[in-house]
């Protein structure tokens, strides 16, 4: 019944994410039922992160400043038992987003680890494909999930045409959404925030709320295709924010396509 508590605790989310989704990111949460604040100040950051109900750390823009407010948000967040959740945009790109993440990685404990399997397998050491904020790998996408959780002590996501998420022992695999999602700027670092609103309400089973997030997503990105295929990605994004706002915790139930 998470979704039904995001609405009902309407949690604030501390967004720390790029400038090319900060708006979309905020629709979404509001379409979910949560509470966006942007802030990225080093004079601010802990204070707010502090008080969150769940931190993003996106680095999809990266500044040398804002990797110190990043880290100064998530030992205030540590500090606090709020959730950090952790989305390497284009880490394997640039030697620089890697060593970032790792940094981060290394000086925060980030709660869910979510990120597409070129930057995971990155970070982690195994040989990848990345093109910007795209990557994949030849090898197991579950198996470097496992790796990612184990080495980094979280729980995982690897987000693809399957998405896998586990705390390094369990594996869900879910198999919802639909491919528009990728021509729609923005999607994938909603989804972060979307799972950072999961967790807040949920700190006792993080992996569990990960794949409900996961399969809400999914599940909101088939509905709106079905809805808007013969008008194309425009109104696709539209639909897209309806459904994350009109879903229930029923059709998650109901829709998921999962294996454990």
């Amino acid at each position: 019944m998470l979704l039904k508590k995001i609405k009902k605790e309407n949690p604030l989310i501390h967004c720390m994410t790029n400038v090319v989704v900060t708006n979309f990111t905020a629709n979404g949460l509001l379409a979910l039922g949560a509470s966006p604040v942007m802030a990225y100040a080093k004079e601010e950051v802990a204070d707010l992160a502090g008080i969150a109900g769940g931190l993003l750390l996106n680095i999809g823009t990266l500044s040398t400043d804002e990797v110190e407010a990043m880290i100064l948000a998530g030992k205030a967040a540590n500090k606090n038992n709020v959730p950090v959740v952790l989305d390497p945009v284009g880490a394997g790109a640039t030697s620089f987003r890697t060593e970032v993440c790792l940094d981060l990685l290394n000086r925060v404990d980030v709660t869910v680890l979510r990120g597409n399997a070129g930057e995971i397998a990155s970070l982690v050491g195994v040989k990848a494909t990345v093109k910007g904020v795209d990557g994949a790998i030849e090898g197991d996408t579950i198996e470097l999930a496992k790796h990612a959780a184990k080495k980094f002590s979280c729980v995982t996501i690897v987000t693809g045409e399957m998405d896998v998420i586990t705390d390094g022992h369990h594996v869900h695999t879910i198999y919802n959404g639909h491919p528009w999602l990728t021509k729609v700027v923005g999607t994938g670092c909603l989804l972060g925030a979307v799972v950072a609103a999961f967790v807040s309400v949920s700190k006792k089973d993080i992996k569990a709320a990960c794949v409900d997030a996961v399969a809400y997503y999914g599940i909101a990105s088939e509905r709106a295709f079905a809805e808007t295929n013969e008008e194309g990605i425009g109104s696709f994004q539209q639909a897209f924010l309806n459904h994350l706002n009109k879903m229930t915790d029923l059709d998650i139930k109901q829709l998921i396509r999962t294996k454990k």
